[in-house]
């Protein structure tokens, strides 16, 4: 391993790459402590101790921000609006002609899909951008406690004027507009996965500083157990994320002129974690989203009672309705987004094409079925570990921390499953680099 290392940096390309990725995430990560203009820097300090309390909604969305949101920061949006821009032309495609023709011209058809990406990337940051900024006047972005219950909201943006309020929206827009471009410049330039390496380095800048609330709060024992599952979940997820159901193909021969072409043999890798994070990342969103809307109604009366049953139900983790919707609402989700990821008839149409077949099955129809009947059977394990990997933290946390919701997030299933998948693939673009140029890679 230390050798391993070593070569990475006698490397000149190599090393210059790992160090304009280093660079661009020191620059992500000074920007998330930059505040916006129109904040109140007071008021930002008694909502970062309202999200290390309980702020429920404002935990979630501030992982993915590494903070910043709290902050109020220039990079308050992070990476989100991309993410969600992806994943909805991801699921467009399947359903726009247009975008399926695209899609299907290669390389020039992926510039454009991208274009579109970036331009949905901006009007999704705008309507967030806004509504935070709405929202934040409204008493600590909503997030806060219901009026009238004894405890204080905080008022982010003093001034309402219009003024003021485009500029924090044009701050904020702009700041997730340079982050994509940092995100695309590290794939470009840096060591690859650029928006991975952003959404890694959000995530992890938390961890260490939640570890220390759990010392404090809980002690050393709870600490220790704490790690000794995240570690062994850890390395179940290594396991899972590796593992793959091949399936064989083996291609006809055939004679073209004096010569015969075919007759080898390859396979299909299909994941048993095809779907990765994403399953995690629709439904937590999905649950927020009564949270949010709870934020429009009436701070009193039924509004009031409205926001009490969230908290204690759809957004406290060690609720039976939580777990229960949680958990289903993974496993649906798996099977949603592997069905949208792998087409069993267009993999099936394209081995027939290329003279292809499965050994035992006919090509065309038999072949999907065969494909769409494993794909359903690997997706189920699949999508009950990730499941399990997003609750079982939540619930230890959970019950020696209620209050601390941000320790839950950072300790919970999307932080591992992110940190280790971004992680993998890392490794493997570094251990690639070293195999071009005839070193001993990381991977053995």
């Amino acid at each position: 391993m230390l050798n391993s290392l070593s070569n990475v940096f006698r490397i000149p390309d190599l090393r210059n790459k790992i160090l304009f990725t280093l660079a661009m995430i020191a620059i992500y990560r000074l920007g998330a402590f930059i505040p916006a203009p129109g904040i109140d820097l007071e008021a930002i300090d008694a909502l970062k101790e309202q999200a290390r309390e309980g702020s429920n909604a404002l935990s979630f969305m501030s992982l993915f921000s590494g903070g910043a949101l709290t902050n109020s920061a220039i990079f308050a949006l992070g990476i989100m609006p991309y993410i969600t821009a992806s994943i909805i032309m991801q699921i467009l495609t399947v359903v726009i002609p247009k975008l399926e023709e695209w899609q299907n011209q290669g390389a020039v058809g992926q510039r454009k899909i991208t274009q579109w990406t970036r331009y949905m990337t901006v009007a999704i940051a705008v309507l967030q951008a806004t509504g935070f900024v709405f929202l934040f006047q409204s008493g600590g972005g909503g997030f806060g406690h219901a009026a009238g219950t004894g405890a204080n909201n905080y008022v982010l943006v003093p001034d309402s004027s219009i003024h003021i309020v485009a500029l924090i929206v044009l701050t904020l827009t702009g700041g997730m507009a340079l982050l994509m471009w940092m995100g695309e410049l590290i794939t470009q330039r840096g060591i690859g996965n650029g928006m991975s390496l952003l959404i890694f380095a959000s995530v992890v800048a938390s961890i260490p500083f939640q570890g220390v609330l759990v010392h404090s709060a809980a002690g050393w024992g709870h600490l220790a157990f704490l790690i000794v599952i995240l570690i062994a979940l850890l390395v179940a997820i290594v396991f899972i994320e590796q593992g793959q159901r091949r399936i064989p193909v083996q291609f006809a021969k055939r004679v073209v002129g004096r010569r015969m072409y075919g007759g080898q043999s390859t396979y299909i890798p299909l994941k048993v974690n095809q779907s990765g994070v994403i399953p995690i990342i629709f439904a937590s969103s999905v649950l927020y989203l009564p949270q949010l809307m709870a934020t429009l109604v009436p701070s009193d009366g039924w509004g009031a009672s409205v926001q009490r049953w969230m908290d204690d139900n759809l957004l406290n983790p060690t609720s039976v309705v939580y777990l229960t919707v949680f958990g289903l609402m993974i496993v649906g989700f798996a099977y949603f987004y592997t069905a949208i990821s792998f087409d069993p008839a267009k993999q099936a149409e394209t081995i027939r094409k290329q003279g292809g077949f499965i050994p035992g099955i006919r090509p065309g129809p038999q072949t999907e079925r065969y494909l769409g009947k494993i794909l359903s059977r690997i997706t189920l394990p699949g999508a009950l570990f990730i499941a399990a990997v997003a609750l079982v933290p939540a619930i230890y946390i959970g019950n020696i921390l209620p209050r601390n919701q941000a320790a839950i997030v950072s300790f919970g299933g999307i932080s591992i499953l992110i940190a280790v998948g971004v992680a993998l693939e890392t490794m493997k673009q570094i251990d690639s680099q070293l195999m071009m140029r005839n070193y001993e890679g990381f991977l053995k």
